[in-house]
């Protein structure tokens, strides 16, 4: 089971990784994600648990610590009713799973949910919320873990492709 933390719109990356810390190691940012609008996320949040928001997620500047942080904090996945296309991008690179959806959440902070990717939707005892998720090369680099894993299976493929040919 998951427990969901509810944000808002517009939720900016020098909220969830503010820029007076991004020289610390990740380990050392944790405390620092979402401090000015959610004190203490990083010792709330737990592995497993997910984000829903609402507009504009990830708006703001192009800093790909803000999905890394979120997924070494623990957080699985980031479900929003739209996202900045930077922060799409990068969370898709660091390998955040990510998922838009159209319809009104009637979640609530810290609602325990089971999350179905395969299925894609978010469960509770009284309530369901279908998302989208990334397809293609874009869902590929997901299920690797992120770009460098997914580079890393790509190149060791065609090792094994020109190793059949050569040997």
């Amino acid at each position: 089971m998951a427990r969901i933390f509810l944000f808002g719109n517009n939720i900016d990356t020098d909220v969830i990784a503010p820029g007076g810390y991004l020289h610390l190691p990740l380990e050392a940012q944790k405390v620092h994600c979402f401090e000015s609008i959610y004190p203490h996320f990083s010792k709330r949040a737990k592995r497993g648990d997910i984000i829903i928001a609402g507009e504009n997620f990830g708006s703001g500047s192009s800093r790909e610590q803000a999905p890394a942080l979120l997924k070494e904090i623990g957080i699985v996945g980031v479900f929003a009713k739209s996202f900045s296309r930077l922060f799409f991008r990068n969370a898709i690179n660091v390998g955040l799973f990510i998922g838009t959806y159209d319809s009104d959440s009637t979640f609530s902070d810290f609602d325990e949910v089971l999350v179905s990717f395969e299925n894609e939707e978010i469960r509770s005892q009284n309530s369901v919320l279908h998302f989208i998720s990334p397809s293609g090369i874009p869902k590929d680099i997901l299920m690797a873990g992120g770009m460098i894993n997914f580079a890393k299976k790509v190149i060791e493929n065609e090792d094994a492709d020109e190793d059949k040919l050569t040997g």
